[in-house]
């Protein structure tokens, strides 16, 4: 498996986002700028510039027309995919850390920074098709601050009004978002912070991954944990790899106490676990620095990893990772 390396960042990446068709991957980082790269040979297709500060999220729609990207400068950006053209920007009094597209592409929800006096906010966003998408509503359609630990990732699950959010404390919840109120708690979900938030293609269950150095993969309508992954690092991204019973984990020792613990620990790699029986089943090596974000091809045909060294990697599966047998001799319908 040899990686495509992407060089367009300067600084360490915060999220990347493979398009529906998987043809496209988004990349953000602290450097002000989101990039986009054909994902079958690395190439750069182009930048999205606008933003003055980290960018901390983005997402795209499942017709690669619009972009959302959430930012340090505390605005909300829409995007035209094709022209890279900037047609909406909503601010706000404190950072974007969170935005995700609804499955039918119709809403925004994001997460702004609990700062300065305010708290942490979950917003829901129309967002207009017709036109170009310059001609968007300034008002959120629902708002709420959700009581208690603030919330650090969220997402649209497969029931209507309903959000799927993780929180710094560990805990994750469903919150429905006309009303503002908290449907469902698991309150010792991770024992810290949770990191990364992503759901599987029919959104019945979702994977989580935490500073506690776990993953945990949990039922979207009960918040029940189904398996956990249990790893020796903190973790800072967790991906569900379609068609295979794998999921992929990454992280790493923050940068800044990495002198202090082994070599092997200070080794960044991404960790591919089995989802069904919950055993380490392989590790990339490559970066040198924790693993920040990991996004698999919709696919599931490639995988790419983005890290604090500031370098993206995509890396395109051999032939033996799908000739394997996941389940020894069982032959199981995916």
């Amino acid at each position: 498996m040899r990686p495509i390396l992407l060089q367009g960042h300067e600084r360490s990446l915060t999220q990347i986002k493979y398009n529906r068709d998987g043809d496209l991957l988004f990349s953000c980082s602290k450097d002000h700028v989101i990039n986009v790269w054909y994902t079958h040979n690395g190439e750069r297709l182009g930048t999205y510039d606008g933003h003055n500060g980290t960018v901390w999220t983005v997402d795209v729609d499942s017709e690669s027309k619009f972009l959302v990207s959430g930012s340090a400068d505390n605005q909300l950006r829409l995007w035209n995919v094709a022209t890279g053209k900037c047609l909406y920007t909503w601010e706000f009094p404190t950072a974007v850390k969170r935005v995700a597209f609804s499955e039918d592409d119709k809403q925004v929800v994001c997460i702004t920074e609990q700062r300065m006096g305010y708290q942490c906010t979950i917003r829901v966003f129309n967002i207009s098709r017709t036109g170009d998408g310059s001609k968007q509503s300034k008002e959120p359609a629902h708002i709420f601050n959700p009581v208690g630990s603030k919330a650090t990732v969220c997402a649209f699950t497969s029931q209507s009004n309903m959000i799927f959010t993780g929180h710094e404390s560990g805990k994750v919840a469903l919150f429905n978002f006309k009303t503002g109120e908290e449907v469902d708690s698991n309150e010792r979900a991770h024992g810290d912070v949770v990191t990364d938030l992503q759901m599987s293609p029919d959104k019945t269950y979702c994977i989580t991954s935490s500073k506690d150095k776990s993953a945990r993969i949990h039922d979207t309508k009960t918040l029940d944990v189904i398996k956990t992954f249990i790893t020796e690092t903190p973790l800072n991204s967790a991906a569900i790899a379609p068609n295979k019973p794998y999921v992929l984990l990454g992280g790493g020792q923050e940068a800044m106490s990495v002198t202090t613990t082994s070599l092997r620990q200070g080794k960044f790699e991404t960790r591919f676990w089995h989802k069904v029986f919950e055993e380490e089943v392989g590790r990339v090596k490559g970066h040198f620095g924790p693993i920040n974000t990991i996004a698999v091809h919709p696919k599931g045909i490639s995988y790419a990893s983005g890290g604090e060294d500031g370098f993206v990697r995509v890396h395109h599966f051999d032939d033996s990772y799908f000739k394997t047998q996941p389940y020894g001799d069982l032959q199981i319908e995916d």
